[in-house]
């Protein structure tokens, strides 16, 4: 059965995530754990917005539930004026197909692929191959030169740089980042900031991004810092 959902529709405002009451809570036998507890958050569109806060925190179940991986315990989460799916794995799969992308911090490069089939591939998964614009997309990070290399034969930088460019290659309304300069010094971390802000800007794509990293707030246009599952502060950065 296939399930269609127009979230990729404009509306009214340019409100593109409406969050209300969002909790997030797990049974344990030590007792009930609140990773999220009562978040209200507005993402509009454009923003890039930094998750800061310390482990435990609500920040990766906040990014997780974001991108339909987590059923929340209560709460609304509306995604372009539409009610995002919960509680049904396929309808969840669908939403995330078409709207989500997502940066792992260990980048998540199949190794026997390519530079360039790792960007394909997930084209065939989603949209449709189109080499152009693969090619495109390196050229955006600045890796148009090692296209035909494979993940073990480039630095680590450089392979972040290609799990950016393949999540923008199914053209995603969203951007979820993940602790993506976690494994990288200051230095190459600033570079792959650098590229995915230049990136997700000619896009056009709302990126939200879990850090520890203070200094990562210069990239930002909205910190939140979170404590305990609940937001302690929201400001525009």
């Amino acid at each position: 059965m296939l399930y269609l959902f127009d979230l990729r529709a404009p509306c009214d405002s340019m409100t593109m995530v409406d969050i209300v009451g969002l909790k997030r809570h797990y049974e344990m036998a030590s007792g009930t754990v609140k990773a999220l507890d009562g978040i209200d958050l507005k993402i509009e569109e454009g923003e890039r917005i930094l998750l800061l806060g310390p482990s435990g925190s609500g920040k990766t179940t906040l990014l997780n539930c974001l991108a339909a991986l987590d059923n929340p315990t209560e709460g609304d989460y509306n995604f372009n004026g539409n009610e995002v799916p919960k509680g049904h794995a396929e309808k969840m799969t669908t939403f995330r197909r078409e709207n989500i992308g997502y940066v792992f911090q260990f980048f998540n490069l199949l190794q026997d692929l390519t530079v360039l089939e790792n960007i394909l591939l997930i084209q065939e998964l989603s949209d449709g191959r189109d080499e152009a614009r693969a090619k495109e997309l390196l050229a955006l990070v600045g890796l148009e030169a090692e296209m035909n290399r494979f993940p073990a034969e480039i630095s680590g930088g450089q392979q972040q740089r290609v799990a950016i460019a393949r999540s923008l290659a199914k053209r995603p309304n969203l951007l979820l980042g993940d602790e993506l300069t976690g494994n990288l010094d200051s230095a190459t971390s600033d570079k792959v900031m650098e590229v995915l802000v230049s990136a997700c800007e000619a896009e056009g794509i709302t990126t939200v991004m879990v850090t520890h990293d203070e200094s990562l707030t210069k990239y930002a246009t909205r910190v939140i810092r979170l404590d305990s599952g609940k937001i302690i502060s929201d400001e525009m950065a």
